[in-house]
């Protein structure tokens, strides 16, 4: 007896499965995807700006006598690309796809133009603009271009995909002319990523496995080739099999970025205290910005930047398969995979295991157009997140909330699937005894009703033969 009261007393024994964690509560309202990214995005910015400071000063004061001249650049560089992630986060996203290919095709414009004595040779490669000594590449906002045009033809042929015709053309022909002009630069390491925007569009678009493994042995193949054509690709790959080859050398910036990890240990040596920068590690704060981040955060401080992307890896493929809309689920997880990408390669080769590319990290790395550009593909998730059904059933119905009323953000409009087209309805033919009344549908017995009931009528098809004899 007492123990049956003490059962009723505590109740129904409850279960995980019944119980929610506020986290998991919290995922589940409406705009989630909307708040979460936004709050990886103002970590990694703010992030990224005060690893610039701290890895730049050293350099910047040796060059121009300020420790803030690269960290001034750097908040410009952020503020240009708040105000694309404002109107990417504002543009309706039936517009996007419908001028897609008028962005693609300025970007191949640009592409082609800086090839030319228009364009600036820098670090060996002519790939950038300089226009009133601010410099861009716009090989980066051709990946976001080619990406969203290549997610519209994708989806127009979605009822094609298994014809290798309508599947690779027109995509993979733009693919190869945009990884031309890029290596004629010759810049690599944004030829890799722009691979992967490609490959993430077959992918997520339902490509068969097999034509994947055809094109990573391509990859692979070309990758070779273009190696040994280029005596300093040659050398990143000998440097990278071996470092301790040319350790003063080939091998010095390499075994310095792991130098600097290892110094770092579990929680670093503080902010701003890191020897690496004093100039024994080269690009510092660009492309092996990471080993900073190890070295004066330590082991703590590279896992926060692992969690972040990680992060955002699964923020983007939740936008990704929240939406009904094909194009933004192809687009979404499209551009996830170029963020994440991006990253892991960076992280890669500064821990020592991939040939070094020079990409940068998104968001945190030194540089213009790499900041803009990431900025601008987290405005085009953010638009996505909020044009989630469950997004727009509660902006509709409870109102733009906190966000929406300071960024004045319009509520997005419901997805709508295009109308299937009806087959034409055959018509008949004006005489019944003329020639050639006896219909298509008529011929096929099916179809049309009143091609149906003439075959017993007065008018049948056997009759009218008979008329005619």
């Amino acid at each position: 007896m007492p123990t049956a009261t003490k059962t009723a007393r505590s109740g129904p024994k409850r279960t995980g499965l019944t119980v929610l964690s506020p986290l998991t509560a919290w995922l589940t309202r409406p705009l989630a995807s909307f708040h979460l990214l936004l709050a990886v995005f103002g970590l990694l910015t703010v992030f990224g700006l005060v690893m610039v400071l701290s890895a730049s000063s050293v350099d910047s004061f040796n060059k121009d006598g300020s420790s803030y001249s690269v960290f001034s650049k750097q908040v410009m560089y952020c503020i240009a690309g708040l105000v694309l992630f404002y109107a990417a986060l504002r543009v309706p996203v039936k517009l996007m796809r419908r001028h897609s290919l008028i962005l693609l095709t300025i970007c191949l414009g640009l592409l082609a133009l800086v090839l030319t004595p228009l364009g600036t040779k820098l670090n060996g490669a002519r790939s950038w603009f300089v226009v009133a000594g601010v410099s861009f590449q716009p090989v980066e906002f051709a990946k976001v271009a080619f990406a969203l045009w290549g997610a519209h033809v994708l989806v127009t042929k979605r009822g094609l995909m298994n014809q290798y015709r309508h599947l690779l053309v027109p995509v993979v022909p733009a693919a190869l002319l945009m990884f031309t002009l890029v290596m004629l630069q010759p810049d690599l390491g944004s030829t890799i990523t722009l691979f992967a925007v490609l490959l993430a569009l077959l992918w997520f678009a339902g490509a068969p496995l097999r034509l994947f493994v055809v094109m990573l042995l391509g990859a692979a193949t070309a990758g070779v080739a273009l190696s040994m054509v280029a005596d300093y690709r040659m050398a990143r790959i000998t440097s990278f099999l071996d470092p301790m080859g040319d350790p003063s050398g080939q091998g010095y910036q390499a075994l310095q970025a792991l130098y600097a990890l290892a110094d770092g240990g579990l929680f670093g040596r503080g902010l701003g205290q890191g020897w690496s920068k004093w100039q024994y590690l080269p690009n510092v704060h660009n492309d092996f910005i990471f080993a900073v981040i190890g070295e004066e955060l330590g082991f703590v401080g590279c896992a926060m930047v692992l969690v972040l992307f990680g992060t955002v890896a699964y923020v983007g493929m939740r936008i990704a398969f929240r939406n009904t809309d094909p194009w933004i689920r192809l687009v979404a997880a499209t551009l996830t995979t170029f963020l994440v990408c991006q990253a892991v390669i960076n992280i890669g080769y500064v821990v020592g295991l991939l040939p070094t590319t020079g990409l940068p990290l998104p968001l945190i790395s030194s540089g213009g157009s790499s900041v803009v550009t990431s900025m601008l593909v987290f405005g085009l998730l953010a638009n996505f997140a909020r044009n989630e059904p469950e997004a727009i059933a509660a902006l509709r119905s409870l109102g733009p909330g906190r966000v929406g009323k300071l960024l004045r953000l319009p509520t997005p409009a419901p997805y709508r699937p295009p109308a299937k087209r009806r087959p034409a309805r055959p018509t008949p033919r004006s005489r019944p005894g003329a020639k050639g009344s006896g219909t298509a549908a008529t011929r096929r017995g099916g179809g049309d009703t009143r091609a149906r009931g003439a075959r017993s009528g007065p008018g049948s098809r056997a009759q009218t033969r008979g008329g005619h004899r």
